[in-house]
């Protein structure tokens, strides 16, 4: 279930997102992850000039296409469009934000009626997106929100990483008797990432004063998330938790403790992601130290790639949506198989 937005926006982010390796795993949502409210259509957003059911045909531009999650969200976002007579088209940036500045610049010259977009550097699609909503297009912002467009898709940033941290401390207080130490790998270059770092740094030192931070390491995909965590266990190798803004992050800190030695089921031991990517998923329902994950479902994603814009083009006041996420564990086996699932 999609749940609509509230009217408060918080201010859009100013930073590139940093480039993703291609070897990464996929992180959501992705993504998917409430306590920051998602935007709503701000006074300059416009219908399309075709009307609701003359909708025909919705752009995505997904711009991290080396990601498993990219062709999972092609795919599902595909189906969910044929059912309503529309066509999906895609871009293929590649995570370049210059190639995908040129290929949303195509699609405004080529009149794409309604354009998804997760912008990489959101100063640099501002301009792109005023001149769709003058051209009589649909904007759509994903992953945050801009001054120009119609709507916003949003992942319940705050609440995700407050569901992990929250999970992870009372598994301190647990199993560790609230001391230990533990590292965050953290994002600060979109909305996104800062309100999910916020939430899960907040929320476990609340919980579990009594367990040290020893590093807080910007890190979004496996490779840095491996490198950095063997680094930081190089300084610390009685690490005991490592929380992740993304599901891909944390497991490269999961391989990172197995290559150090740290067996896969060991019981002081904890390491925690958010988006539920489907590796973090397994090693979940495999009983290991990846424990938990603030899991976005994929086909929620799909259908507001979808609903957004035809909200927006039958003339809906209150278009923008924010995608629900919820906290999986060892004991949500079911759950688990049901996201499996969307991401085969």
């Amino acid at each position: 279930m999609i749940t609509p937005a509230s009217s408060s926006r918080p201010t859009a982010s100013r930073r590139r997102f940093l480039t993703l390796t291609a070897g990464a795993l996929a992180t959501t949502a992705l993504t998917a992850t409430a306590c920051s409210a998602p935007a709503k259509a701000t006074a300059s957003a416009k219908p399309s000039a075709s009307g609701g059911k003359d909708l025909t045909k919705i752009g995505l531009d997904y711009p991290f296409t080396q990601l498993p999650l990219y062709s999972t969200l092609v795919r599902l976002s595909t189906a969910a469009a044929k059912k309503h007579g529309i066509s999906l088209i895609t871009t293929s940036d590649n995570a370049g934000a210059d190639t995908q500045a040129t290929n949303l610049r195509t699609w405004v010259t080529q009149k794409v009626p309604a354009i998804v977009s997760f912008p990489m550097v959101f100063e640099a699609a501002e301009p792109i997106a005023r001149q769709a909503l003058d051209a009589g297009l649909i904007w759509v912002t994903y992953g945050g929100s801009l001054d120009h467009q119609s709507a916003d898709i949003k992942f319940s940033f705050s609440k995700g990483g407050t569901l992990l941290g929250e999970a992870a401390a009372k598994w301190a207080q647990q199993k560790l008797g609230g001391k230990g130490k533990i590292a965050f790998l953290t994002d600060s270059t979109i909305e996104l990432g800062r309100e999910r770092t916020k939430g899960m740094i907040d929320a476990f030192t609340k919980a579990a004063p009594g367990v040290d931070v020893v590093a807080q390491e910007q890190a979004i995909d496996p490779d840095t998330g491996l490198s950095k965590t063997k680094a930081i266990l190089a300084r610390h190798p009685d690490l005991n938790l490592v929380l992740g803004v993304t599901d891909a992050a944390a497991y490269g800190a999961f391989k990172a403790l197995q290559q150090a030695g740290r067996s896969t089921d060991d019981a002081k031991t904890f390491v925690g992601g958010q988006d539920g990517a489907a590796p973090s998923l397994l090693a979940i329902r495999q009983g290991t130290f990846y424990r938990a994950s603030a899991a976005l479902a994929p086909d929620d994603i799909a259908a507001a790639i979808v609903d957004v814009p035809r909200a927006v083009a039958a003339g809906k006041s209150h278009p923008s949506v924010e995608v629900p996420i919820a906290l999986v564990g060892p004991g949500d086996t079911a759950r688990i198989n049901q996201l499996l699932a969307q991401n085969a």
